[in-house]
């Protein structure tokens, strides 16, 4: 079992940056691929950005390539999620995943889910 809970939300302007912290009990975090998605209202949820268990591989959506950045730390068992210049069209619930499979972008490929944390960038 994995529990993940996210943290770094909040309310920013059009090109601002904001980083999310994504924090994952149990001693197994090493082992898992970890994954950011997101959903706005009305919408389906949506992949961001994943990397693999090592840190070694990423993936990113190319709706934010360029502008976001994933990256973790196994010792403190976080992943995070950089974003920079952020536009109104960013503004979602974003949650973090982690499954087995290698930083896949599909949803059914994450096991567990956080309770997500609330992006909005204002025009």
């Amino acid at each position: 079992q994995v529990h993940l809970v996210e943290s770094g939300g909040g309310l920013v302007q059009t090109g601002g940056s904001l980083r999310l912290s994504c924090a994952a009990s149990g001693r197994t975090f090493s082992r898992y691929a970890m994954g950011w998605f997101r959903q706005a209202p009305g919408k389906e949820r949506e992949f961001v950005a994943a990397i693999s268990a090592s840190g070694g591989n990423t993936r990113t959506a190319d709706s934010v390539k360029g502008r976001f950045t994933v990256s973790r730390d196994n010792a403190k068992n976080t992943v995070y999620l950089q974003m920079n210049s952020l536009k109104p069209e960013d503004t979602a619930v974003y949650y973090c995943a982690a499954g087995s499979r290698p930083y896949s972008s599909m949803y059914g490929d994450y096991d567990y889910w956080g309770q997500g944390t609330q992006v909005t960038v204002s025009s």
